[in-house]
């Protein structure tokens, strides 16, 4: 019965993560996240905090005059996060299409176009930027994947124009695109005309307050983090990657959270007074260490039970596995070890990450440690981490030091009993 229940959990889990506009969701928020890096480091150049007595923002004011210089990482942050609704539009749209065989170009303009004409407009006739960027992260998303399926529906209704052998592609594309084109930016147009008579209000500020304000409140509860850091580990157990699985559900909630807390610290706003306490960085930097399952921490672990035995398998894998590890990725100590369907290993691979994410909330919720307030690559290895994403601070440096120790801790009666159960295996042989 339990062999049954694991088996279909297996199954409906692996079709989730399969899922063809998830994927696309994914792929879309994978495609822009150099962007949003940048983004992120310009700011926190920008507002990077004082090392002892040596100030850099008040070193650079002097060489270059004051603000000047900034200028250039407000520019950064114009391209970027502030258009990042208007960037998710086009790359998911983008990506459901080329998952259908359809031109993903053509797909990806018609939503940013249409999101365009979605957008209100300022009283001198400039876009709002307001709702240009995460704030319109679920509009972009929603157009992406229902625009995409009705191009998709009518190019392959033949609602095109054919032209004939011999014409350049890129031509022949752009005409099989006209009527489908036409089409659907007739129809966004004639939404938006509607919602400007009858509802005196944008679609984005509709969606805004009904779903995407509420989530993400949601989203930035203890609860909510912990279901996270359930859900992924548990998902890596029966070998699906979960990361990528939860990652269309997260990223839209998490990035506009991360956001606010960068453009408030960009105004002056302490690290320590920014609003939200979950996000990605948060859950990457403190609960994530050396990739799903801090399993940097098992490696760790796996050197201090295992001393004598230089050949040991544990031992081998934590070798091959531990550089990689440094820089977040686990996949070898994963399958290698395994992890993967170990009962041995089931226990401390989910208790970790909860315990990491309990304890690493309150420690920022209670201003032990400053919030997060920058994004940085998922590969920059921990400490350095903890220091950037804090905004400089050495008390992210320390959390991680804390949350290392508990997690090797955890890990070690679990990498005992693993190698006794191997010793007893070997003697059974």
């Amino acid at each position: 019965m339990k062999g049954r229940f694991m088996e279909k959990f297996i199954e409906i889990a692996g079709k989730i993560g399969a899922q063809r506009h998830l994927v696309a969701i994914r792929d879309g928020f994978v495609a822009i996240m150099p962007l949003i890096i940048v983004g992120s480091f310009a700011i926190l150049i920008n507002n990077f905090p004082p090392l002892g007595s040596f100030s850099f923002v008040e070193w650079m004011n002097g060489l270059l005059g004051e603000g000047n210089w900034q200028a250039v990482g407000g520019s950064i942050w114009n391209g970027t996060f502030a258009v990042l609704g208007l960037l998710v539009a086009f790359s998911i749209a983008y990506n459901l299409a080329k998952s259908y065989e359809v031109d993903g170009l053509s797909a990806g303009l018609i939503s940013a176009a249409s999101y365009i004409m979605l957008v209100p407009v300022t009283e001198d006739w400039g876009l709002n930027f307001a709702w240009l960027g995460s704030q319109g992260l679920f509009v972009g998303i929603v157009l992406a994947l229902s625009l995409t399926e009705l191009f998709r529906i009518l190019v392959k209704s033949r609602w095109t124009i054919k032209m004939p052998e011999g014409v350049p592609e890129g031509v022949a594309r752009s005409f099989q695109a006209l009527i489908p084109a036409t089409i659907i930016l007739i129809i966004v147009g004639c939404f938006q005309a509607l919602m400007t008579v009858f509802a005196e209000i944008s679609i984005f500020e509709v969606i805004f307050q009904v779903i995407q304000e509420p989530l993400q409140g949601l989203g930035n509860t203890l609860p909510a983090a912990i279901l996270i850091a359930f859900l992924n580990h548990l998902l890596w157990f029966f070998g699906l990657h979960g990361t990528n699985i939860i990652g269309s559900v997260m990223e839209p909630l998490y990035l506009p959270l991360i956001q606010e807390n960068l453009e408030l610290f960009s105004s002056g706003v302490s690290a320590f007074d920014v609003p939200y306490t979950v996000t990605k960085p948060f859950l990457d930097s403190f609960v994530f260490m050396g990739g799903s399952g801090t399993t940097i921490a098992l490696i760790a672990a796996i050197f201090i039970v295992i001393r004598k035995e230089k050949n040991h398998p544990y031992r081998e894998v934590g070798k091959l596995s531990a550089p990689a590890s440094l820089f977040n990725i686990n996949e070898p100590v994963i399958f290698g070890l395994p992890i993967v369907l170990n009962p041995a290993m089931l226990i401390p691979f989910i208790l970790v990450p909860v315990t990491l994410t309990i304890i690493s909330y309150f420690a920022l919720a209670t201003g032990l440690v400053p919030k997060t307030v920058a994004i940085i690559p998922w590969t920059t290895p921990p400490i350095l981490s903890g220091y950037l994403v804090t905004g400089g601070s050495w008390r992210g440096i320390v959390l991680q030091l804390v949350n290392f120790a508990i997690a090797v801790a955890i890990y070690i009666p679990f990498v005992m009993v693993g190698v006794r159960a191997l010793k007893q295996q070997a003697g059974r042989e």
